[in-house]
This record gives structure tokens, C-alpha cells and sequence, in this order.
């Protein structure tokens, strides 16, 4: 049984950063994909970052690139996102996710990670 625990968000103004943590157990994680997702009050969940489990490729959704970093220390099975030059739009309840079969053409795919953890609120005020 997949367990996913995130930890780290928190209130931040504007311009702000903060720190995300996915603490990922229950089964060996080899060829997995990480990702993150987050939503907002009446939106979708929108797709974030995505990491292999190798830690060799990484994916961005459009709306973070350049201020977002994903990462993992597969020594300790976590997974950071490394969140700078905060917005208020970047408010929404972050979760981390998992997926097994790591299509490539499901990176973006919400649906096609299986396990997910319980979601972490970041607020940025303006």
C-alpha cells in the first residue's frame, strides 16, 4: 500500500517561497513517477511538476516554470518542490501523487496516478 505524506505549506506573502515535502512508503518505488498537483477552490486539479523516480527527467506545467523546482533524494524516498517568486494565484491545496506505469504520454494526466496523499494548503497573500 502506496502512503504519501506531504508536509510544508503554510501562509507566504507574495514574492515569498516555500518548501514542499512528499514523504513516499510502502512499496519499492523503481520506475515510478512522481508528481505534484494542486487546486484551487472551484477549479481543477492542475498539474505542477513530475519527477521520474531516477530523478533524471522533470516536467513542468507552464504556469511554474522557471519559479518551481522538483527533486528527490531517493535515499530517503522524498520528493521537494521548491517553490520561489510566489503569486496569489499559486493558492490551492498541493498533492503529491504517484504512478506506476509512468507513460510518457501521461505526464500531465491526472488520472493516471494512482496514489495520492492527503494535500497540503499553500496560501500566498498580495
Amino acid at each position: 500500500q502506496v502512503q504519501l505524506v506531504e508536509s510544508g505549506g503554510g501562509l507566504v506573502q507574495a514574492g515569498g517561497s516555500l518548501r514542499l515535502s512528499c514523504a513516499a512508503s510502502g512499496r519499492t518505488f523503481t520506475n515510478y513517477r512522481m508528481g505534484w498537483f494542486r487546486q484551487a477552490p472551484g477549479k481543477e486539479r492542475e498539474f505542477v511538476a513530475a519527477i521520474s523516480w531516477s530523478g533524471g527527467s522533470t516536467y513542468y506545467g507552464d504556469s511554474v516554470k522557471g519559479r518551481f523546482t522538483i527533486s528527490i533524494d531517493n535515499a530517503k524516498n522524498t520528493i521537494t518542490l521548491q517553490m520561489n517568486s510566489l503569486k496569489p494565484e499559486d493558492t490551492a491545496v498541493y498533492y503529491c501523487a504517484a504512478d506506476r506505469l509512468a507513460r510518457s504520454s501521461d505526464i500531465r494526466n491526472r488520472y493516471a496516478y494512482e496514489s495520492w496523499g492527503q494535500g497540503t494548503q499553500v496560501t500566498v497573500s498580495s
